[in-house]
């Protein structure tokens, strides 16, 4: 990817906040937290703000992006001065650093600067080769059932599309765009450093090389509007609470016939009334009686599937956990191939409220009873 303009004048670790030496998963948790917190749905007034968080995790959680772009920025618009002691290796152009300029560098940095300096194309305009779209990321709800099984659904994802009101030209219906006088309709002004022509983004027109007197009303002299987009996901079987689906090639489309960008979907599970999750097992408390946890009993209990027949063995202490294997998560698309297991924690219930048959019952049973555990803490 050549480097953008924007690389040299947008920090973008101030921009997600953190630090330049900050760690691929510190990256990705910072852009999660600001992409939630700004996203249009739940923020319709930080547009512009979620779309600068998104370009600079578009740059810098992309590995070989960021080595590029951390380069551009060291080197800096003018390379380390370009013909200043110092630049291409502390050399110079046959500078006092004892160094020699070759035609092998202007090779080596055409690719980094060529956007930037005086790299046009024919008619004197810029060069630009075909761009990616941007990732887009959006949130998606489950319920604890459907989490479990895999669903599909569908999602919608606002995005930016040509207007339908001028058909992206920006201007009014009725008018028209005339050619930027300040830059002749190139969209970049030169601003000439000597060997090198530095490109400049003309300030009348940003870029685009015509000037539009009276703005479409849709979307403002633009050309874009945000539209949404109804696409459908199929979430696989077990998925965990924050986990991020991608879908390939659903995100923001490309430029100059670039592909489009991925849709990345963060599914949010709600919580079972009966049911707690442990990876792929499933958690539920299953409250017995004192005389059951005593002598022992079988009991029935739910799973997602219908319910299954438990035994509890006699002497149970409250506390204890009873594994019925198969009864979790569909295995789905694990690894492993194996559904996980139902862990049945058993809650022994102490009445609080006994009749007098009752009392007298207990009664006995104590009278008759080995001494209590507790002696054996005794000195």
């Amino acid at each position: 990817m050549a480097p953008q303009r924007e690389w040299f004048e947008k920090d973008y670790y101030k921009v997600l906040g953190v630090a330049s030496t900050a760690s691929d998963k510190e990256i990705t948790r910072a852009y999660r937290k600001l992409a939630k917190e700004l996203h249009p749905d739940r923020n319709p007034g930080a547009e512009d703000r979620f779309k600068e968080v998104t370009a600079a995790y578009e740059v810098l959680g992309d590995a070989d992006k960021r080595k590029e772009y951390d380069e551009v920025r060291r080197l800096g618009p003018m390379a380390g001065g370009f013909g200043s002691p110092g630049g291409f290796g502390g050399g110079g152009f046959g500078g006092p650093g004892g160094g020699t300029f070759r035609v092998e560098d202007m090779g080596n940095l055409g690719d980094l600067f060529g956007g930037i300096f005086g790299g046009r194309g024919a008619g004197g305009r810029r060069a630009r080769g075909p761009q990616r779209g941007a990732d887009v990321e959006t949130e998606l709800h489950l319920s604890f059932k459907d989490a479990v099984h895999g669903v599909t659904t569908s999602v919608n994802v606002p995005q930016e599309a040509t207007c339908h009101t001028c058909n992206g030209s920006g201007a009014k219906p009725g008018t028209a765009a005339h050619t930027c006088e300040h830059c002749g309709g190139r969209g970049v002004l030169d601003d000439n450093q000597g060997l090198f022509s530095l490109a400049t983004i003309c300030p009348v027109c940003n870029g685009r090389g015509t000037v539009v007197d009276e703005p479409c009303p849709t979307c403002h002299g633009s050309g874009m509007e945000r539209r949404v987009r109804k696409i459908r996901v199929r979430i696989p079987p077990g998925v965990e609470d924050g986990q991020r689906i991608r879908v390939k090639g659903r995100g923001a489309p490309g430029q100059g016939s670039g592909p489009a960008g991925d849709l990345y979907v963060v599914v949010r599970v709600g919580r079972h009334k009966l049911f707690g999750r442990r990876g792929r097992d499933l958690t539920l408390t299953v409250p017995v009686t004192f005389p059951e946890a005593t002598l022992g009993t079988t009991v029935s209990v739910p799973t997602l599937d219908g319910p299954v027949t438990v035994r509890v063995p006699a002497g149970t202490a409250s506390g204890k956990t009873l594994r019925v294997r198969g009864r979790g998560v569909p295995a789905g698309g694990s690894k492993n191939g194996k559904p996980g297991d139902l862990l049945v924690k058993i809650e022994v219930s102490v009445p609080t409220n006994l009749t007098d048959e009752q009392r007298s019952a207990v009664e006995n049973l104590a009278a008759v009873s080995e001494a209590a555990p507790r002696t054996n803490l005794e000195g």
